[in-house]
């Protein structure tokens, strides 16, 4: 892979959030790869760094900061990062999420629901304040948050998770409308099954589980995560010019109807 001359990002400085592998990882190298100036947030500094190197070998300029998004003053000292390394914020992806084990919904407790909604609904709206100012700042901008399939319909014993992916696509569509007019484009990927460390340990783990999910998907597989960095990088990019306000399923038609 070499940093792309004229690809869909080129010229860009991106910020990634939950970068340090899966998704966020794969979209740093897709970004990378269409030309972007890639800044790298997560918790893992050693997987960062590890990142970082490799897409320097590739003749990308890349950068991260350690980063939770969980916590707002995170979030400010990354933005401001990326405003003082490069002097502007042009594009984010703000994919940092997870999902604890499946437990019934009367038997969850409070600190995994606190926790599950602080890092994939507070996380977004921290993220989508601090870029917003700083595209406000300098004329416009576009983001993408990651959603989920469980942010567009309910999967059972995830009541939490589901419920923090609905809200990570009602804060895209309230942040698009508000921000139409002044230049800045918000749109949400919500991706189906997708073959993450979490998810390949989950796998493992619960033998005929990803069979299951191959037979309830038209397009009978697991995805890959370039896939859904693919998607991503297109809402991104002016080749998504009058798109504003979306969720895009990338999902092998699991939530088509």
């Amino acid at each position: 892979m070499m940093a792309g001359e004229h690809g869909l990002l080129r010229g860009r400085v991106a910020l990634i959030t939950g970068a340090s592998s899966g998704i966020g990882a794969a979209s740093a190298r897709v970004f990378a790869r269409e030309g972007a100036t890639v800044v790298l947030a997560a918790r893992r500094e050693d997987r960062l760094r590890e990142l970082v190197e490799e897409l320097r070998a590739t003749g990308a300029e890349a950068a991260y900061v350690v980063t939770d998004v969980s916590r707002r003053e995170d979030t400010r000292r990354a933005v401001d990062f990326v405003l003082e390394r490069y002097g502007r914020l042009d594009s984010a992806f703000n994919n940092a999420g997870w999902g604890a084990g499946r437990t019934p919904l009367h038997l969850m407790d409070d600190a995994t629901y606190d926790s599950i909604m602080d890092v994939n609904a507070r996380g977004v709206w921290n993220c989508l304040r601090d870029e917003i100012t700083a595209m406000l700042a300098s004329g416009g901008g576009t983001i993408v948050n990651n959603s989920s399939v469980g942010g567009l319909l309910a999967t059972p014993v995830a009541a939490p998770y589901v419920a923090a992916k609905h809200a990570v696509i009602g804060l895209t569509k309230a942040a698009a409308a508000e921000y139409a007019a002044q230049g800045i484009r918000v749109n949400a990927v919500a991706p189906g099954t997708t073959r993450s460390e979490v998810v390949a340990d989950w796998f493992a783990q619960n033998p005929g589980i990803e069979a299951a999910l191959h037979a309830a998907t038209p397009q009978p597989r697991t995805a890959e995560p370039e896939e859904i960095a693919e998607a991503a990088a297109w809402l991104l990019s002016d080749r998504a010019s009058f798109v504003t306000g979306a969720t895009v399923p990338v999902d092998g038609g699991f939530t088509m109807v």
